[in-house]
């Protein structure tokens, strides 16, 4: 019976490791994109014309458009003052690679470039009205400029006696204030749905993996609703375009990349309906997410109405999020991907940002998090491991056993199990430091995949970017020699951590006693072998805390054998 715990451990030590390896799908391939670009506005609500919400195809947009400038701290950029668009948006802190010179990277661009990206706020006329309104193709006028403590005023006349006023603002961080305004000097009163829409005129580029969520997502009615691009393209098709929507009041929603995100963030005392859609345009995809209010703006003679809303254009910066998060967006750091295990995640994370700003390493601060990990489990692992320190001077006697008793199995077991409890040892204990590790594994391998703050965080030496694999090779003889066989066959990278953390496994093993079964021996011998290809492959921080706590227990098991051999005289008389 103890046998069968054993193997079963090792199993599913192993079987959680794949899962880990074998759930990466490649990148899909991207999707062709088209030189068209939809225009849409979000259906309205009952009451509201019903063509509003009909698509059409529109000319390809001129690079060469009137702009305002985007000057903040954290972000530049410009607003196309055709179709009044913020779809001009690079991070300044953030670049594409590890090179310092390397471009900035790019989060909105505009519908005349390959891959459009942008946000647009305008205005549907209730049902039954006619009122002229902006639209894709409108040019406004334009004065002023984005940045912290300045705003940018956007304005339209529609030679109507309706004057529109968009009015942008910006904080020091990632977050657009913006006013929308109507004036009315006509002679009749007017009513109007203000809206706010994220468009993705192309399907972008994934990491595919099945732990981290890429797509349309938003936190609705207090629940968090997450959409990949397949889903709101298969559903959309379904429902004429509508993938998902919700009336409530408050939350959040947008379009999330792994470290990026773009979300609107409407006025939180105002109902409206958020929702997502698929736009098809020949062999060319469209996203949507979309905010309209429920209540309509009713504008008297000679009198203006406003609606201020906000929108979040930046990297998931986790204490970013949070701070937006006590400003009254709520849950906004579910943006991101922390996973089901979020009550353990998150601290880690938290912990080892902690221990980064102490000592201005993130390396450094997953090999201390994880000595005092392995401080908490201390007591836990002290215990197994003596058990197994005391297998291991016990092998002499067991294979007396193995000799008596060969010709009778059931008998061996039974001598085998009087002797485990006797010497209070339990012979699956080798696999309880494995198992105990295996949460914090999956935990720390979330933070360093999901969390911005990780990504090209540099450790020593080779190591720039704790969040990649190990660049280094042992089949190209560690760049010697002018190819990558991994290009050809994945399994033909092997980094320096991933032969450290392998030798490492393997002096542990040495110093726990051999299986008593000759198929479970084999098992543990190849361990190492498949560990270290497994992990190759994996970031190289999570790599460092294996190998970091690999040298942990072979200090702690050391210290506690030569307490055990103490006992040795004593097991030998039994």
């Amino acid at each position: 019976m103890d046998q069968k715990r054993l193997i079963l451990a090792i199993a599913a030590s192993v079987a959680i490791l794949m899962v880990f390896q074998f759930l990466t799908p490649p990148p899909p391939k991207p999707v062709p994109k088209s030189a068209q670009v939809t225009t849409s506005q979000p259906a309205p609500p009952a009451g509201a014309p019903a063509g509003v919400g009909i698509q059409a195809t529109a000319p390809a947009v001129p690079r060469e458009v009137p702009r305002l400038r985007i000057n903040g701290d954290r972000v530049a950029g410009s607003i196309s003052l055709l179709g009044a668009r913020i779809d001009d948006i690079v991070l300044r802190d953030y670049r594409q690679t590890i090179d310092k010179n390397s471009p900035l990277v790019r989060l909105l661009e505009p519908r005349s470039e390959p891959q459009p990206y942008y946000l647009q706020f305008g205005w549907t006329a209730a049902a039954g009205t006619a009122v002229k309104l902006p639209g894709n193709d409108t040019v406004w006028q334009g004065a002023g400029e984005v940045a912290p403590g300045k705003a940018a005023t956007l304005t339209w006349d529609n030679g109507e006696g309706q004057t529109f006023e968009i009015k942008v603002s910006l904080d020091e961080n990632y977050m657009f204030s913006v006013q929308q305004t109507v004036r009315n000097a006509g002679p009749a009163s007017v009513t109007l749905y203000p809206w706010s829409r994220i468009r993705r005129d192309y399907t972008p580029h994934t990491e595919g993996y099945y732990i981290l969520h890429e797509g349309l997502l938003g936190v609705l009615n207090g629940t968090l609703k997450e959409q990949t691009y397949s889903t709101v393209k298969s559903d959309g098709d379904k429902r004429g375009g509508l993938s998902f929507d919700s009336t409530g009041t408050g939350g959040w929603a947008g379009i999330t990349d792994k470290y990026w995100l773009t979300a609107l963030v409407p006025d939180q005392s105002l109902p409206g309906t958020t929702s997502f859609r698929h736009i098809a345009e020949g062999t060319s995809d469209r996203y949507q997410v979309d905010f309209l209010a429920s209540n309509p703006l009713i504008i008297a003679p000679g009198a203006d109405a406003s609606l201020t809303s906000r929108a979040f254009v930046g990297a998931k910066e986790v204490h970013a999020l949070a701070a937006y998060e006590r400003q009254g967006v709520p849950l906004f750091s579910y943006a991101v991907d922390f996973g089901w295990f979020w009550f353990l995640t998150k601290p880690i994370f938290y912990a080892i940002d902690w221990l980064n700003w102490l000592f201005g390493n993130f390396g450094v601060a997953i090999i201390v998090f994880t000595t005092i990990i392995k401080g908490i489990f201390f007591p836990l692992a002290n215990k197994s491991y003596r058990s197994m320190s005391k297998m291991k001077l016990l092998a002499p006697k067991m294979q007396e056993l193995r000799e008596q008793y060969k010709e009778d199995p059931p008998k061996l077991q039974n001598e085998m199990m009087k002797l485990y409890k006797a010497e209070k040892v339990n012979p699956a204990s080798g696999c309880l430091p494995i198992l105990v590790q295996i949460p914090v594994f999956f935990a720390l391998y979330k933070v360093i995949f999901t969390t911005i703050e990780m990504r090209h965080a540099p450790f020593f030496g080779w190591i720039h970017d704790l969040s990649a694999v190990d660049p280094t090779n042992v089949f190209n003889l560690f760049g010697l020699l002018p190819f990558d066989p991994a290009h050809s066959i994945s399994l033909l990278h092997l980094g320096v951590w991933p032969l450290l953390m392998g030798v490492t496994m393997y002096f542990q093993q040495k110093l726990n006693p051999p299986p008593p079964d000759p198929v479970q021996a084999k098992i543990f011998q190849w361990m190492p072998v498949i560990f270290t290809f497994m992990l190759a492959n994996f970031p190289a921080g999570l790599v460092i805390y294996w190998t970091w706590n690999n040298l942990l227990t072979i200090g702690q098991q050391w210290l506690i054998m030569r307490q055990t051999t103490l006992d040795k005289p004593r097991l030998a008389r039994t």
